[in-house]
C-alpha cells in the first residue's frame, strides 16, 4: 500500500466516523490521524481529503445521486457511500489526481472495507461521474497535495 493510500483510508475513516457521530470534536480527529499517519505531510493530504469532502459534500451528493441509478444515498452502506464521496471528491474537485488513479483507489479501498458487491458498484458509480465531468468540466479547488514521490 502507497503512503498517499493510506492517508485515503484514514481519510475514509473519518468520513465513516463523521456519518455514525458527527460531533467528534477536531482535535481528537488530529490525535486519531497523528496516531495512523505519524508524517505531517500524509496527515495534511488525509485532512485535505476529509475538509474537501465535508466542504463540498452537498455538490458530491448531489453528483453520487445522479449517477447511482435507483439508489438513494441514505440507502447506501455506509463505506460504500464514504468512498464514494471520496472519489467523487478527488474526481471533481482535486487538481493533478488523474482519474483513472481515483477511480482505482476508491474501488481498493471498496475492497477492503466494503461488501463483495462494492468494488463494482463503487466503479461504476464513479465511472458515470468521470463521464458526466468529461461532457460538462467543473472547476476544481485548490488541494495541498504532498510531492510526486508519495504516490
Amino acid at each position: 500500500m502507497t503512503r498517499r493510500s493510506r492517508a485515503r483510508e484514514v481519510a475514509l475513516q473519518l468520513l465513516f466516523q463523521f456519518d455514525s457521530n458527527p460531533s467528534v470534536a477536531r482535535p481528537n480527529q488530529e490525535q486519531f490521524v497523528r496516531d495512523r499517519l505519524n508524517e505531517p505531510v500524509l496527515e495534511l493530504f488525509c485532512f485535505g481529503l476529509y475538509d474537501g469532502v465535508q466542504s463540498n459534500r452537498q455538490t458530491i451528493d448531489k453528483h453520487l445521486t445522479d449517477a447511482a441509478e435507483n439508489w438513494r444515498l441514505q440507502r447506501m452502506a455506509g463505506v460504500d457511500r464514504n468512498v464514494l464521496r471520496m472519489g467523487a471528491y478527488e474526481l471533481l474537485f482535486a487538481p493533478d489526481v488523474p482519474t483513472s488513479a481515483a477511480i482505482d483507489e476508491a474501488i481498493e479501498l471498496a475492497r477492503r472495507y466494503g461488501s463483495k458487491d462494492s468494488p463494482a458498484f463503487v466503479n461504476g458509480v464513479l465511472d458515470r461521474i468521470a463521464r458526466a465531468r468529461n461532457e460538462n468540466p467543473v472547476p476544481k479547488a485548490e488541494l495541498p497535495l504532498p510531492t510526486p514521490e508519495l504516490a
